[in-house]
């Protein structure tokens, strides 16, 4: 061990003492140079090597304090949580201490607490921003997202001034260590390397024990019913640290197939009582951030800004629905919608569509539906691999997926972050054409998305305006912002279910808030007191009885199926037993075997299904309508291609390999008549992030008797110019 050590050591000084004659050349304050050779500092600096150990306990415990300090914002609530939950805060800072020890693996001590320290204080910062965006934490699964944040420019989540910032500072800090590592001093062990070595270990051990033992005696959880208030009761490092060591589904007590197969047959409903003639289409419709602001206690309005949502909770079936996240998160509550399942029983912040549906499929209700004859469809104005959605749909049975790539959008909220959601009315009606069967859509707006901003926004005017009282102007302005974009949204709303009732089917529309805006809600200042509650709201053509309900996002489906009378798949019709019993969700009775139930079909061996695999992924179609070539022509330096069903995703391959492509409409794209040549092959693919193909064209071969070679042009050119 220390040998790998002392190599890896000379490898690190080997690649430094390359970046020696950069470093020299940083310029050095003079103050600072002369402050950092003074006698005093000096000895200061021998005596924390010396007893480094000694010098571990205050520096983990500043470490924490700032950490927490960071993510609540406040030195006060940080003070508050040293003495509210000083076990919680001296067991966090035990964590850094056990970090810490990992200074004794080399010689340069300073350096490793130094490379330490440097990811404590990022995760903090990094944590501390997320925090003012957002209301849940960060968390490890939050990595995973990295791939998505990219994609989401100009937002609230990432933006090209803040990229450019921490890259910066991380140059900065790396160049600094660089330098550290080099004139750093090497300290001479005081006891034989086998002796730290024992000690780190006994350190990382002893990790595992002290936490059992905390949380056997409640100073810390083993789940977070509230992630945000799990992190402020426990402290930040202990949720993040759950994040990582804490995902997934562990399997319940006494799972066997015997115990599974008692809860399936408890449950069944028997068939389902509806005829074929009488199916009717089942539309989900996803609202994002959407929040009914008459139950906001420090808005008032002139009118209403969103009168046909207040119509139809009025005149059709409408409740609170409990969701699982506040201010972020979407595919959590999506996750719970689709399947049933809740996302409960799985690690703190974790997103099963990035985790275990990378890599097993779903039960859900399209998959359900499909078994009694259901055309199963998507429709989203974002990216299509934006929380793996493409995958997680694949995996829970859909049979298309309508995403931003396969729409022509051209419109776009007065910032410029998210498209309008009318586009979606067009699409989701395309996708219902698209089969003669009966269908079931899920359909996925962003309008009211975040970010909000402070400042009015130009060409933004509106007929609704509010007054927050004992607000900002800022806080003002960004509630001005999100109440116009929800009045468009119940524009759409209008509009989509007018398009809907226009097919002449039978139809039941279910629309859901998926969780509240991040605009710094507290409980006191919703009428619910509680950020998990969002509104749900129907809408029918076929004089479905109103009937009001709360309920939480993974029974919403399940209770409008079985006032349907489809009694179809494993969480329909437990839900629909649970429900008819009285038994109230969220209640131990209700969870233990829902818990028992989700392990058997995501994680177990899936008894339920009798061990097979009953709802196999599907092979997801990316859009309904064909990408089409139909002609093209050289003209002013440029290929102009004509056809059918082209967005802004659109990218033109010659011969296999992608080129430029400029959009110019949904029936016109170009690229520069240098990169195609008479007789090549073009196709169109619209392309998803990462380079992915989600849909392909027709193969065109490029013929036009016009066309004249560009090294015919340069010699005409070189000729001309010797006359």
């Amino acid at each position: 061990m220390k040998k790998f050590f002392s190599k890896l050591a000379g490898g690190f000084q080997k690649f430094s003492s390359a970046l020696k004659t950069v470093t020299d050349k940083i310029p050095k304050p003079k103050f600072f140079a002369k402050l950092m050779e003074s006698e005093k500092i000096q000895k200061f600096s021998r005596w924390c090597n010396e007893y480094s150990l000694i010098e571990h306990i205050p520096l983990s415990l500043i470490m924490c304090f700032v950490m927490e300090w960071l993510s609540r914002h406040s030195f006060v609530e940080a003070c508050g949580f040293v003495a509210n939950h000083t076990g919680a805060y001296l067991y966090n800072s035990y964590l850094i201490f056990v970090c810490y020890s990992l200074c004794y693996l080399i010689t340069r001590r300073t350096f490793v607490r130094m490379i330490v320290s440097a990811v404590f204080v990022a995760l903090g910062i990094t944590n501390c921003i997320i925090l003012l965006n957002r209301v849940t934490p960060f968390g490890f699964t939050d990595l995973y997202m990295i791939g998505d944040l990219f994609t989401m420019q100009n937002t609230n989540y990432f933006s090209s001034q803040q990229a450019a910032l921490a890259v910066g500072a991380v140059l900065i800090y790396s160049g600094l260590m660089v330098r550290l590592f080099i004139k750093g001093k090497k300290l001479k062990p005081r006891f034989p390397y086998p002796v730290y070595l024992a000690f780190i270990i006994a350190c990382f051990i002893s990790v595992p024990f002290t936490t059992s033992a905390l949380q056997a005696k409640g100073i810390l959880s083993t789940y977070f019913g509230n992630l945000a208030q799990g992190y402020l009761d426990y402290g930040y490092l202990y949720g993040f640290s759950t994040s990582i060591f804490s995902r997934g589904m562990k399997e319940p007590l006494q799972y066997s197939e015997e115990s599974i197969q008692s809860i399936v047959n408890e449950t069944n409903q028997g068939e389902s009582q509806i005829a074929d003639q009488d199916k009717p289409n089942v539309i989900v419709v996803l609202l994002e951030s959407f929040f009914d602001i008459d139950e906001c206690d420090f808005i008032e309005t002139e009118k209403d800004p969103i009168p046909f949502f207040h119509y139809l909770e009025e005149n059709y079936s409408t409740g609170h629905l409990t969701v699982p996240v506040v201010g972020a998160g979407t595919c959590n509550s999506e996750f719970e919608v689709l399947t049933g399942m809740s996302c409960q029983f799985f690690g703190p912040g974790e997103y099963p569509q990035k985790t275990i549906l990378k890599k097993t499929d779903c039960e859900s209700f399209a998959s359900d539906l499909k078994k009694i004859g259901y055309g199963s469809h998507v429709v989203h104005n974002n990216g299509g691999n934006f929380y793996s959605r493409a995958n997680a749909f694949s995996m829970m049975g859909f049979d298309t997926f309508q995403s931003k790539e396969m729409l022509d959008i051209t419109e776009y909220t007065p910032m410029g972050s998210w498209p309008t959601d009318d586009i979606l009315i067009d699409s989701t009606v395309q996708a219902m054409d698209s089969t003669e069967e009966p269908d079931f859509v899920y359909t996925i707006t962003v309008e009211a998305h975040g970010d909000y901003p402070t400042e009015p926004v130009e060409g933004d005017e509106t007929d609704y305006p509010i007054v927050c009282k004992d607000k900002t102007e800022e806080q003002s302005n960004m509630w001005q912002y999100y109440v116009n974009r929800i009045h468009n949204v119940d524009e759409f709303m209008q509009a989509y279910i007018e398009a809907l009732d226009a097919r002449g089917e039978d139809t039941l529309v279910i629309m859901f808030g998926d969780h509240l805006p991040t605009m710094g809600l507290t409980e006191s200042d919703v009428a619910t007191e509680n950020l998990f509650k969002t509104k749900y709201i129907t809408w029918n053509n076929f004089d479905m009885p109103k009937e009001d309900a709360d309920l939480t996002s993974y029974q919403l489906v399940a209770e409008y199926l079985n006032r349907l009378g489809i009694h179809e798949g494993t969480m329909t019709n437990y839900h629909q037993a649970k429900m008819a019993e009285g038994v109230k969700a969220g209640s131990h009775e209700y969870m233990k075997d829902l818990k028992a139930l989700q392990y058997d079909l995501l994680y177990g061996k899936r008894y339920a299904y009798g061990g097979k695999d009953l709802y196999p992924a599907s092979d997801l179609v990316m859009g309904v309508a064909d990408v089409k070539i139909d002609r093209t022509f050289y003209f002013n330096g440029k290929l102009h291609i004509y056809g059918e069903n082209f967005t802004k995703w659109s990218k033109v391959f010659v011969n296999g390999e992608k080129v430029s492509t400029d959009y110019q409409s949904g029936q016109h794209i170009t690229v520069k008549a240098s990169a195609v040549k008479n007789g090549d092959v073009i196709t169109v693919c619209q392309m998803g992030s990462n380079n992915t193909v989600f849909r392909e064209s027709n193969s065109f071969t490029v013929i036009d008797p016009n066309y004249v070679p560009e090294e015919d042009e340069e010699a005409e050119d070189d000729t001309a110019s010797e006359e």
